[in-house]
Formats: C-alpha cells, structure tokens, sequence
C-alpha cells in the first residue's frame, strides 16, 4: 500500500489500483455521511479530483493517486457512506483504477515513510 500527503491511499493488484483515504483522514473528518464516486470510465490524472466525501465536520476531495480510468466505483458507499469510517483501508475503498503507468506508485509514499509524515502535522 503506498500514501499521498492528501492522505489517499494505493494498492496495487496487477495494473488495477484499489483507491480510498486513510484511516488519519477518516478519523480527521468525523462521521462520513456521504461519498461520490467518480463514474467508470472516467479518466484521470495523478493529483486530479476524482471523489467527494462529506462528513459532519466538512466536504474533501479525494484525489487520485495515480492516471488512469476508472473501471470500478465503490457502490455500497452510496447507501452506507460510514463504511469509510468502519474500515478505511479495507471496504471502504472509493474506486479501483486502470493504472496507466505503475511505476508512479514508486513516487509515493510506502507505510513507513507516511507514519513519519503524520508525525510532521
């Protein structure tokens, strides 16, 4: 899994990647009450806004974390947004994305090095 400092979170599984935010980011927005998923087939770019999460506190952006097209959107986030606050990491994924270049997961930041940017806020 790899991180961004917007607090996105990658995983990899051949050239698909599995896209959410962090358990930090979860736990900084409070009770997630909504979330927009981009629509598949959508492409994007690394860094452009491709999701919205709204929670009690306040409504982010998600931004992707690697170029590509969207080939699948989390659809139970519709109907139980707090899935992202029950498991951040795990089903509580925004979208899976076709990756167009893997290599640019290797300019983000693996666990380690994103527990050691947690420590810099």
């Amino acid at each position: 899994m790899r991180y961004t400092k917007e607090h996105e979170w990658v995983r990899l599984d051949g050239d698909v990647a599995t896209v959410g935010i962090s358990k930090h980011a979860a736990d900084a927005l409070g009770d997630v009450v909504f979330v927009e998923t981009p629509e598949v087939g959508k492409t994007v770019k690394a860094g452009d806004s491709f999701a919205v999460v709204e929670s009690v506190k306040a409504a982010s952006d998600v931004y992707a974390p690697v170029a590509g097209e969207v080939v699948e959107a989390n659809a139970v986030l519709a109907s139980a947004p707090e899935t992202v606050n029950a498991d951040p990491q795990g089903d509580g994924w925004f979208a899976r994305i076709k990756v167009a270049d893997a290599s640019a997961l290797d300019a983000l930041m693996d666990q380690a090095a994103y527990d050691q940017y947690l420590t810099t806020l």
